[in-house]
């Protein structure tokens, strides 16, 4: 599944800037999560034009928006406007050089990219899940249909559960990913959720992933 050791991931040293070294990946045209079956009636919703990210909003979405976090690994995720509730294990990159996504066999396991910080740290952190596996729905099906001022709660291993305001909801074409944008810094604790998404087909599969940009809003 990850080729990253959970042990080796806790003891490194946080700060780095994580977007450079996914950008390689993503913006040379490849996907990050390959495994969505598309198989599924309907498809999953995908985010309306409107609710892109606005590069003027302000770096935080609230005067009193919370201090940045220390280090703790993710271990559950919360989007309750969209029943998300899930857990999260570490994903690292795969033998290919991408993003690993947690086994699609379990619909409901959402994965925290280690190659990035945790959540409510200082920079951009990073969770995965599919959209559908060969049964039907997964974690991130509902995905696109979230809004901005929606809120995703991810819950720590220290017992902390840091609260992120959603911003923005995009879908990305897979052959232009914009590395930059999704995670370059922005001077905040921010999150990306990220999944399959646009069409599909089943030659190639999804050809863009939905993007949900978040920034910390509270802790508790």
């Amino acid at each position: 599944m990850s080729d990253t050791d959970p042990d080796e991931a806790a003891e490194r040293p946080r700060g780095r800037a994580p977007w450079g070294v996914l950008a390689l990946v993503l913006l040379a045209g490849l996907a990050l999560i390959r495994n969505g079956s598309g198989e599924t009636d309907a498809g999953p919703p995908q985010p309306a034009s409107a609710a892109a990210a606005d590069a003027r909003t302000p770096a935080r979405p609230t005067s009193t928006a919370a201090e940045p976090l220390p280090f703790s690994p993710a271990e559950r995720v919360r989007v309750p406007a969209i029943q998300v509730d899930a857990p999260i294990t570490q994903v690292g990159l795969d033998a290919d050089g991408w993003v690993d996504a947690p086994p699609p066999e379990d619909p409901n396991l959402a994965g925290w990219f280690t190659g990035a910080v945790s959540p409510g740290e200082n920079g951009t952190s990073v969770v995965v899940g599919h959209v559908d596996n060969l049964q039907g729905p997964a974690v991130f099906y509902g995905l696109g249909s979230l809004k901005k001022g929606n809120h995703v709660e991810v819950g720590r291993e220290d017992g902390r559960t840091a609260v992120f305001e959603v911003y923005g909801i995009e879908v990305f074409d897979k052959a232009h990913f914009p590395g930059r944008k999704v995670y370059g810094p922005t001077g905040a604790p921010e999150l990306r959720i990220i999944t399959c998404g646009g069409g599909y087909s089943r030659q190639h599969g999804y050809d863009g992933n939905v993007v949900v940009f978040a920034r910390l809003a509270s802790v508790r």
